[in-house]
């Protein structure tokens, strides 16, 4: 959701260590899922548009569209704001 997040928060929210979130993401930018440019200090994260998702049996929907549906989903499990 947020493309400038730090390792930091990443790791925070969901529970695992800094160290572990970095390969996650050196995993995912070796498998072409996540690119990332330098902005100042920090980093800016991103899904290039198109990638597609690795298995044979999911051919067709690409990441975006698997993140998609998990957006709408997570939205609808939200409390509504008052």
């Amino acid at each position: 959701r947020d493309p400038g997040s730090r390792v930091r928060d990443i790791a925070a929210h969901c529970l695992l260590t800094e160290r572990a979130v970095q390969k996650i993401i050196a995993d995912l930018e070796t498998g072409g899922y996540l690119a990332h440019t330098r902005v100042g200090r920090s980093n800016r994260y991103e899904i290039p548009s198109g990638t597609a998702l690795r298995h044979p049996a999911d051919a067709g929907p690409t990441v975006a569209d698997l993140l998609a549906l998990l957006t709408i989903d997570q939205e609808a499990s939200e409390p509504a704001e008052s």
